[in-house]
């Protein structure tokens, strides 16, 4: 039985980032780029004038000055390649090329206009109120890193630039099969014996919050039903996580079909609760094959251990696991851990203290709805009330 994070490093070591593409830029939000961008053109484009007022030698403009306006108005759009003359002021609008001679806009409120004449009231130094070229932005510039994850701000950068596609990781396919008998989707009438199926929706979520495209089926526990559905499966999607069957019952088919079908499992069960009957495994084609308990908690608790990380690392993000997302919180009770293995508990943080969130049994899905942590103890660890203890958040 392999322990966590060794089971966690060998999975890794066998993901690399998917393929790249390239999408439309209002498609690219959340995504991570692929290569690095640079930029295509200056920005701005050429000096203009950051407020409405006149465009003016900075010389001329002295407190005190009457200078005369010319004819010509200046405002932003199509460059009238005006050019200005000593002793003259030049109408021009927030966004306007700056004439040529200008070296400085003077806000209109620091003049007074009478006919074609302006006074000025304040001076101006040169250059004041002037965007120059380039200022923000050179062209070849470095914008973004490959690995930064696409914002909307990122969008309008780049939309900036002119730019109207850009390089992604290609989003993983994650094919997600539940299994049992006695599952029922919601809204159905349930027969005695009978449940809600409750994994195909929390992991659907789970996937696509971490970046993955998620599709679901079921199988119920027959030989035949399940090779279908698991085929299918295989054959569409770099993913594959089964939900329930991977234990050692005498209908848990999963090992048997997953073989039948061309996968090669690589290990089954990891020292860590919830969650031990845990299988790890790679199709024949290359695809990625997960084995989680079929307990609600269990599945939801080893997906965030061990296939969020893969979906990650097949984005191209920086895989946010155990073993670098974990934080420290006082405990607002007492927390222990008889096992032999490490706990996952369920948590609640509020600023740095943490409690349990209820009933930590592996089928109690409402404690775990009220979760936004999980706190890990180490095998047969007790923790007093004010003492620290570790928690990833989720």
């Amino acid at each position: 039985m392999l322990e966590e994070s060794q089971a966690r490093q060998r999975i890794l070591d066998q993901a690399d980032s998917g393929p790249v593409i390239w999408v439309p830029l209002e498609l690219g939000l959340d995504q991570v780029l692929a290569q690095d961008i640079v930029g295509l053109v200056d920005s701005p484009p050429f000096d203009n004038s950051s407020m409405d007022g006149y465009a003016v030698k900075a010389a001329d403009a002295t407190s005190g000055s009457v200078l005369v306006v010319a004819e010509a108005t200046q405002a932003a759009g199509l460059d009238r390649e005006l050019e200005l003359s000593s002793g003259e002021a030049i109408r021009i609008f927030t966004g306007a090329p700056v004439p040529a001679g200008a070296d400085s806009v003077i806000m209109q409120e620091d003049v007074v206009r009478e006919g074609g004449k302006i006074t000025i009231t304040h001076g101006v130094f040169e250059g004041e109120n002037i965007r120059r070229r380039g200022g923000d932005v050179c062209a070849g510039q470095r914008l973004l890193d490959a690995g930064s994850v696409v914002t909307p701000t990122r969008i309008g950068l780049l939309a900036s630039q002119g730019i109207p596609e850009i390089p992604v990781h290609s989003r993983p396919l994650v094919q997600i099969v539940t299994t049992g008998d006695e599952l029922v989707e919601p809204g159905a009438p349930l027969l005695p014996g009978e449940i809600y199926n409750s994994n195909a929706p929390l992991l659907h979520s789970a996937v696509t919050k971490v970046g993955g495209v998620a599709a679901t089926s079921h199988a119920a526990d027959e030989m035949d039903k399940l090779r279908e559905v698991l085929g299918h499966a295989l054959s569409t999607a770099e993913v594959v996580v089964i939900a329930g069957g991977v234990s050692v019952g005498e209908r848990d088919f999963v090992k048997e079909v997953l073989t039948d079908l061309g996968v090669s499992t690589d290990f089954w069960r990891v020292q860590v609760k919830p969650g031990k009957p845990f299988l790890f495994g790679r199709h024949e084609d290359g695809t990625m094959v997960f084995g989680l308990p079929g307990n609600p908690v269990s599945a939801f608790v080893t997906f965030l251990l061990f296939v969020k990380p893969v979906i990650q690392r097949l984005l191209g993000k920086p895989v946010q696991g155990v073993d670098s997302g974990q934080v420290f919180a006082v405990a607002k009770e007492a927390i222990h851990n008889r096992g032999d293995r490490p706990h996952y508990l369920r948590g609640i943080l509020k600023g740095n203290e943490v409690q349990l969130s209820g009933t930590q049994q592996s089928h109690a899905i409402f404690g775990l709805s009220k979760a936004n942590c999980l706190v890990r103890l180490e095998p047969e660890q007790e923790v007093a009330a004010g003492e620290q203890v570790m928690v990833l958040p989720i």
